[in-house]
């Protein structure tokens, strides 16, 4: 469960522009303030199901973005490949091996 909101919350912040209000303040409120859906139900005086509903819809949706678009995964790739450089720096490795990890990070534009 921890994963799946730690995702959810890295596609909320990349794709957060392309919802709608309603989507993103139901996922806001869920995932980031850590409400319950009675409570978001309660706030929004609708069902329970009606919250569960659009935030599923909205889960989904932010998937097939990163499907299409691929920014968290990029974002990922870029994280390891910091992190590889940082290591070999710290190693003292081959300029050969820095430069190559170094051109990687330029082909992900």
């Amino acid at each position: 469960m921890i994963e799946k909101t730690t995702r959810m919350n890295f596609l909320f912040d990349f794709y957060q522009a392309l919802l709608t209000d309603k989507q993103r303040s139901y996922m806001q409120l869920y995932y980031l303030d850590d409400l319950s859906l009675g409570e978001i139900a309660e706030e929004y005086t609708i069902s329970r199901q009606a919250v569960y509903d659009n935030i599923r819809r909205t889960e989904a949706m932010l998937e097939e973005y990163e499907e299409k678009l691929s920014l968290f995964s990029k974002f990922q790739r870029r994280q390891e490949t910091v992190e590889q450089l940082l290591s070999l720096v710290e190693d003292q490795s081959s300029e050969k091996e820095l430069i190559q990890l170094i051109n990687q990070l330029k082909e992900w534009d």
